[in-house]
């Protein structure tokens, strides 16, 4: 056809479409690797308030020793199989295309996949990663809208946000910004007429997370405008917490699952929404300038802490708000979730206590879920878990089948969401500095390499067998001499840590800080860290004793007998996945003879070489001997360890020397025991 001016709109149409896949081409050409090396971290711009800490590009931190060995059973586990076999993720989800689950659980596997596969650089789990991400690049619609056409919640495309990032920092795709920018767009246009509703209200400080990223690339305020939309449809984490209703483990009749429907409640006391809303107020404070929502986000910890913590360092959901109570569970979305959140807040805070908090959960929740190989997860654990059988418990709200390991007991979304834990871990390691430094959040043997200040590029060598001893050696390789601040986090728990600087140690060093260390540094200088690992104890649930010594809490080593069983999933028999029962075969209820005051004169400390699984019952790093006696009337009921006795208890059974190993490896336990008045 031609038009009035002489020209023909087809040929015209057909060209510019030959010039925009032109475009298209130039622009999803990728970072060269060696490129991509030592990249500098992005900071705020303004007018967001500057960071004490900034996360590191991905890749920028590469796992070592055990966490190396960690990542690799988890590549050869679920996370490296699970779309072979799980429909949701599987070649007919609606996130490549096809008519299968199109909500949330593609982009929740990816969210883990991404990470878990450029931090060990292994090509079979990138190549199943970039088929996902190339799926949404490539079907963006005209609009700007995203993801699978069926799907019309914003949840969803929230968790994908996080995974386009994460892989954008990694590969230097350029066509993940512009993608971005057009959604953001369409969104803000929309959200008017189609609010944020049931899962996004309560997580939309998720979406903030990838605005702010996005904003601190382009400088496009109308993604803060975006960002106080999300704000005033989204739910009021800081208002709930500051009259916070859940005191007392949630019931039934409260959450409306006997009699009248109250969804609010319901998703107000959800486990997992409660893990994700913990940065919500320490990531609006970016936005909001104001100190008082940073405070909030101390206030949301504390809360949930007083009235809900257990001793692997998790509130109780099972699947809501369920108090003190060792033998009640938390969901493993949660304890990934609050892992997340833990490292957004550090960042934001610079609240050294939140990186005690991270590595407790980390090394010790995180991997008490998982079978010693990944092939199986618990959607919930339990502190006192005597049994893990298919059979009716006191849980709020979950099914009878919520603490077998397998691939999907009681709901799938842990399935899809648990494979974010470890590698964010270590990608949150180490992070930039305010001040052009960098800082050790939280320690696991690894290597960092980054650019600081004006072009100062540095590699960090991480050698320890930290959480299991605590040893921390640091060898600094600047690729030229550079000055430059490094900071390390001394746990609140260690009193008289030690740092040497070149064999020589410094002063000042205090438990609940950073120590910052000014120098010119060059090329092989040491850093030394000695954390002496007492013997600590806690009071929990009815004046239970909990023993921790370092990051690592200790839980009772039981026998274990595995079943495999048919929990109702169907599993293709080449695989290893399956489903287990975990019955125990040595007795459980004990109480401890123990001097809380000074509990190392009660215990006995046996360290061994860490085996090829860093948490495993069979080949823990750490044993602690500590003596007992049976406590007779303490016994089952539904399945779980009983009501606990309340402290001091009596008992004239023999006296026994037990075993305690690193609640992680121990996948039936006692952890918070009675105890004995000799």
């Amino acid at each position: 056809m031609i038009n009035r001016r002489g020209f023909n709109s087809t040929a015209l149409a057909k060209f510019l479409l030959a010039l925009a896949c032109l475009q298209f081409f130039i622009s999803a050409q990728r970072i060269p690797a060696a490129e991509r090396t030592a990249a500098n971290p992005v900071v705020n711009r303004a007018p967001l308030p500057a960071n004490p800490f900034y996360p590191l590009p991905l890749t920028s931190i590469k796992p070592r020793g055990w966490l190396l060995r960690q990542l690799q059973i988890q590549a050869a586990g679920l996370t490296g199989h699970l779309d072979e076999f799980w429909p949701d993720v599987g070649p007919n989800s609606g996130w490549l295309g096809g008519t299968g689950e199109s909500w949330e659980r593609g982009p929740y596997y990816l969210d883990g996949l991404v990470p878990l596969a450029y931090l060990l650089d292994d090509a079979k789990l990138k190549e199943k990663a970039n088929r996902r991400i190339e799926w949404t690049l490539t079907h963006q619609r005209p609009d700007g809208s995203i993801g699978p056409e069926k799907n019309k919640d914003w949840w969803p495309n929230m968790v994908m946000l996080k995974a386009l990032t994460q892989y954008q920092e990694a590969t230097g795709d350029a066509r993940v910004i512009p993608l971005m920018q057009r959604y953001f767009r369409y969104q803000a246009a929309s959200l008017a007429a189609r609010p944020l509703h049931e899962w996004a209200k309560y997580r939309w400080a998720d979406e903030v997370v990838s605005v702010l990223w996005l904003y601190n690339r382009t400088g496009d305020a109308s993604l803060l405008e975006l960002a106080k939309t999300l704000h005033a449809q989204g739910h009021d984490w800081r208002g709930e917490f500051e009259n916070f209703p859940f005191t007392a483990p949630t019931t039934q009749e409260q959450l409306g699952l006997k009699g009248d429907n109250n969804p609010d409640v319901a998703m107000n006391a959800h486990g997992v929404n409660n893990a994700m809303a913990l940065k919500t107020s320490g990531e609006w404070s970016l936005v909001s300038g104001d100190d008082s929502d940073r405070q909030a986000a101390a206030r949301q910890l504390g809360e949930l802490d007083q009235y809900h913590l257990l001793p692997n360092g998790m509130f109780s959901c099972d699947e809501h708000l369920a108090g003190h109570d060792p033998s009640h569970g938390t969901e493993l979305c949660s304890v990934v979730e609050e892992q997340f959140s833990l490292e957004q807040l550090i960042a934001i805070l610079g609240t050294p206590a939140l990186g005690d908090r991270l590595e407790k959960i980390s090394f010790n929740a995180l991997p008490g879920t998982f079978t010693d190989d990944m092939w199986a997860h618990q959607y919930d654990q339990q502190p006192n878990q005597v049994l893990a059988t298919l059979e009716p418990r006191d849980w709020v709200s979950n099914g009878k089948e919520a603490n077998l390991f397998g691939v999907e007991p009681n709901f799938g979304c842990c399935t899809a969401n648990m494979h974010q834990g470890w590698p964010k871990f270590v990608a949150s390691l180490w992070m930039a500095s305010g001040d052009s430094g960098l800082a050790a959040i939280a320690y696991g043997p690894s290597e960092v390499s980054t650019v600081l200040g004006k072009n100062v590029r540095v590699n960090i060598l991480e050698d320890t067998e930290y959480p299991f001893r605590g040893e921390v050696r640091l060898t600094v390789d600047p690729a030229t001499p550079a000055a430059f601040p490094l900071q390390l986090r001394i746990p609140g728990w260690a009193e008289s840590a030690v740092i040497a600087v070149n064999g020589s140690k410094v002063a000042g060093v205090r438990p609940g800080e950073f120590y910052k260390i000014e120098r010119k540094w060059k090329k092989g200088d040491r850093v030394v860290l000695t954390l002496p690992m007492q013997i600590r104890t806690s009071a929990a649930f009815h004046n239970s004793v909990v023993i921790e010594r370092g990051p690592l809490v200790y839980s009772l080593k039981i026998g274990e007998n595995w079943r495999k069983i048919d929990a109702g999933m169907s599993k293709p028999a080449a695989s290893p996945a399956a489903d287990w029962s975990v019955e125990s075969t040595t007795p459980w209820n004990y109480g401890l003879i123990i001097n809380r005051d000074e509990p190392e004169k009660s215990v006995e400390i046996t360290e061994k070489p860490s085996g090829d699984v860093p948490f495993s019952a069979k080949d823990a790093a750490v044993e602690l001997r500590v003596k007992g006696r049976r406590i007779p009337e303490w016994k089952l009921v539904n399945g779980s360890a009983g009501p606990l006795p309340v402290s001091p208890v009596s008992s004239s059974e023999p006296i026994e020397t037990l075993t305690l190993i690193p609640y992680g490896g121990a996948k039936l336990r006692v952890t918070a025991f009675p105890q004995l008045t000799e």
